[in-house]
């Protein structure tokens, strides 16, 4: 089938929104070119589990491509009208199975040499998007946090280096109640800035006591979904057969109902979990990884106005098949090897924060939990300084919040 042959009831699967946006924007997905559409359902498809800024970015996608002319979407069009696509593909279910639709045509574009014609293609259509829907501002300047080293006892190695030449860099900060004032930092921009999904508290361990304010996102609290899933994955590769690829397809499939997650009222959420776990590499069965993952994709997602990650210790190497095992037993832990992972992954949060807008007036700090070390980044903070005065974590906030 080719879009301009697609019909209202071909959407009769889709969820309630989304096939309302779907049938609204019907004329428009008419004419668009084969080898675009589906990347645009894809979306479409989800639209009832996405976050408010996603909804806003596909609104404001399809808004602009309505209010073009045929002969400007044509022309916009251009570069992906000129891809070939094999009968086979124009044969594939792509209202229904989008992203699978996406998975044969990457192939089919490198198998056919078109690879750098799509990629040039997708990026003119960028381009133009994001001068006609410019990206918006947040209400107010973002703020991350970053707590790293949680059970480590003494580390002699200097932390935060990527991290000091954009900001301060503090040597004695009073470590007790540390955490605790961080907590009561977000939670008081969640009660006077009051949105949903704009304030985060993602936790490599077991969170600690917090505003429900805040949306939280729990390593520990996910074990038994964790546990349910390497079951499945462990199944998986038991058959004859079973390559990546095809564990990637099963695991993709995934729904929260199937790892016992499902909530009433917490779908967006539920299915942001289950996708950190079967999207991300190693979220399954190393704590940083997850932490790292669920901090970006709730920044590239979400677009959070406040940020709070703390990493956990993560268990120790060990062979793959015995990690994930489902009877793999007690983990060892690895809190130095954490801390190292950690450090590098609060630089990862601020470079992901840096790409949203207002980045210019953004703000972060890093610390390292129950110790004297933090660096505070911010507009009003000399870049590259180091202080050795003694200071505590709330006038550290009280610079950049």
């Amino acid at each position: 089938m080719l879009p301009r042959e697609l019909k209202a009831d071909q959407f009769s699967s889709y969820p309630s929104e989304a096939k309302a946006l779907a049938v609204e924007n019907l004329a428009v997905l008419r004419e668009l070119p084969l080898s675009f559409i589906p990347s645009l359902l894809r979306e479409v498809i989800e639209f009832d589990y996405k976050f408010p800024a996603e909804r806003n970015a596909l609104e404001r996608e399809l808004a602009n491509l309505s209010h073009l002319s045929s002969t400007e979407r044509s022309d916009l069009m251009q570069g992906f009208s000129s891809i070939t696509v094999s009968a086979r593909l124009e044969h594939f279910d792509w209202v229904n199975f989008p992203a699978q639709f996406v998975e044969q045509l990457s192939a089919h574009l490198w198998t056919t040499h078109q690879l750098d014609t799509f990629r040039l293609a997708a990026n003119a259509y960028a381009d133009c998007l994001h001068a006609a829907v410019p990206a918006q501002a947040p209400p107010i300047p973002r703020l991350g946090i970053t707590v790293v080293g949680a059970s480590v006892d003494s580390y002699r190695e200097p932390l935060f280096r990527k991290l000091r030449p954009h900001g301060a860099y503090f040597s004695d900060v009073v470590p007790e109640n540390g955490l605790e004032a961080l907590l009561a930092a977000v939670a008081e921009r969640a009660k006077v800035h009051a949105r949903p999904y704009a304030h985060w508290y993602i936790d490599g361990g077991e969170s600690v006591a917090h505003s429900p304010s805040l949306t939280t996102v729990s390593y520990a609290a996910l074990d038994p979904v964790r546990a349910a899933l390497l079951r499945k994955m462990h199944a998986e590769i038991e058959k004859p057969g079973m390559g990546p690829e095809a564990l990637r397809t099963t695991m993709a499939q995934l729904r929260p109902v199937d790892l016992g997650l499902g909530a009433p009222g917490n779908d967006v959420l539920d299915r942001f979990q289950v996708k950190l776990l079967t999207e991300g590499s190693g979220t399954q069965i190393f704590s940083t990884s997850f932490t790292q993952w669920a901090a970006r994709e709730a920044l590239r997602r979400a677009e959070p106005t406040t940020l709070l990650v703390r990493f956990a210790p993560r268990q120790r190497q060990k062979p793959m098949n015995e990690l994930l095992s489902p009877d793999a037993g007690s983990a060892e832990l690895d809190p130095v090897g954490s801390l190292i992972d950690a450090d590098m992954g609060a630089y990862y949060n601020w470079l992901n924060q840096q790409r949203l807008p207002g980045a210019e007036v953004s703000a972060f700090l890093a610390w390292f939990e129950e110790h004297n070390s933090a660096v505070v980044i911010g507009p009003t903070v000399p870049r590259g300084t180091v202080s050795n005065k003694s200071t505590d974590m709330k006038q550290l906030l009280s610079w950049i919040v």
